[in-house]
């Protein structure tokens, strides 16, 4: 169960079919990010690891009060690995199980922002296509009509109005053929590897390169996206005036289809706001295959992990026990150090291109998001912005405090003890935002 929809490979990584090894860090090319960027902030990265690493503990003041901070009888220490590094210094003011690879829950969801605002770009807009096959004969679509989706988790019912008015403004009065949802952008498979059952719907709606409004028809979420999505977007034709002769049904475009209708998503930016914000699962699952699918050719959960891995290898991430197995952090398999996501955090500091849009979808303290009701008091209110992350056996929060300092908590349990897990992440927090 997840409280606020979230939930839940350096080169020797975990082994398995669920893990990704050495063998995936195989290149991959991206258009947005050159060489000499990722050069910079990858050599910056090593610096700083390597100071946190070596360097001997500074402030024994401030670090004896974020070791107590962390303290709960109702929380292992042996199951929580804690990380805070000062920006400016690069020096480590506090550690604790540093290295030790500990379920994420939707601090996950950071490997995924990275990796998508870099590979992508923020700009990034995500694709729906009214596709026909056949040919116009005076005012009649002589053939089939094909909506085609290419993962935009936003496409709502709305927007298949406007696409049907696209259509009607071509001069289209009757359509003869069947109305087909196109998903095979990306595959069939409707959750993420390592999910519970209960997760299924529950914590996200089912998967596919085309979905209306999260699959909602009332109150029930249905099984088959396209499917619904093509009938929907069938009876939006016939709205603004287009008879309709063939029934919807589920299908591919051909290769010689036309266009004959566009909508973009919003930018990529707000994706991942929304994603970070409320702690979109949906969102990061179906961004995590939108990766794969524009830099691998594969719009498929390993494929999008495959290239989160290469990412955070190209940025300086050490990777030992880390492993990326979904985009959402609900998998059982998933693995993440506090170590990995401190390292993660500074690259993205260091990286002019992404850094506003990827902290400006954090939380922030007392403020937005998953945070709005956690330390509403100075000076962590409006100071702290963070990831959150809950599951049954985990609780976390990595982010910043102002401009001086960047922290990772994990924390397990079988279960995870959520209120004092999160007392203490305040505590901690607070104590940084006060120093």
């Amino acid at each position: 169960m997840s409280t606020d929809s979230d939930y839940p490979t350096r080169r020797r990584a975990v082994h398995g079919p669920q893990g990704l090894s050495s063998a995936d860090l195989r290149p991959t090319t991206t258009r947005h990010t050159t060489r000499a960027r990722k050069r910079r902030a990858t050599v910056l990265l090593a610096a700083l690891v390597t100071v946190a690493i070596v360097t001997p503990n500074a402030a024994a003041g401030l670090r004896a009060k974020l070791d107590r901070a962390l303290r709960s009888p109702y929380v292992s220490p042996s199951l929580t690995g804690a990380l805070a590094i000062n920006l400016a210094s690069g020096r480590t003011v506090y550690g604790h199980n540093a290295a030790k690879p500990l379920h994420p829950a939707s601090n996950e969801k950071l490997t995924v922002a990275l990796t998508a605002l870099d590979r992508l770009g923020p700009n990034f807009r995500i694709e729906t296509k009214v596709l026909g096959q056949g040919a116009l004969a005076g005012t009649v679509w002589q053939g089939r009509l094909i909506l085609k989706g290419f993962g935009d988790p936003t496409l709502s019912r709305s927007d298949l109005a406007r696409l049907a008015t696209q259509v009607r403004n071509l001069g289209i009065t009757a359509v003869t053929g069947a109305i087909v949802g196109d998903e095979s952008y990306y595959d069939k498979q409707r959750t993420g590897p390592g999910w519970k059952a209960s997760y299924y719907k529950e914590e996200s709606p089912p998967l596919s390169a085309l979905i209306v409004n999260r699959a909602k028809v009332g109150k029930r979420t249905v099984d088959n996206p396209a499917l619904m999505a093509a009938r929907l977007f069938r009876r939006e034709l016939i709205e603004v005036g287009i008879g309709v002769s063939g029934k919807a049904k589920m299908g591919i475009a051909a290769t010689d289809a036309v266009q004959l209708g566009l909508r973009r998503s919003g930018l990529l930016s707000r994706l991942v706001r929304r994603m970070n914000l409320v702690s979109d699962n949906f969102y990061a699952e179906m961004l995590l295959k939108q990766v794969g699918a524009r830099v691998r050719g594969e719009g498929t959960t390993a494929s999008g992990a495959r290239v989160v891995v290469r990412e955070l290898n190209q940025r300086g991430v050490p990777l030992d026990g880390v492993r990326i197995a979904d985009g959402s952090g609900l998998s059982t398999y998933d693995r993440l150090t506090a170590r990995a996501l401190a390292a993660l955090l500074i690259s993205v500091w260091s990286d002019a291109t992404i850094k506003d849009p990827f902290v400006a979808s954090l939380p922030i303290a007392g403020v937005s998001g998953t945070l709005k009701d956690r330390m509403t008091r100075a000076p962590a209110y409006g100071n702290v912005y963070a990831k959150t992350g809950t599951t049954s056996t985990s609780s976390t929060l990595s982010g910043y405090v102002r401009t001086r300092y960047v922290f990772s908590i994990l924390q397990n349990g079988y279960p995870v003890s959520w209120y004092y897990a999160r007392k203490t992440q305040d505590r901690f927090a607070t104590i940084l935002a006060g120093a």
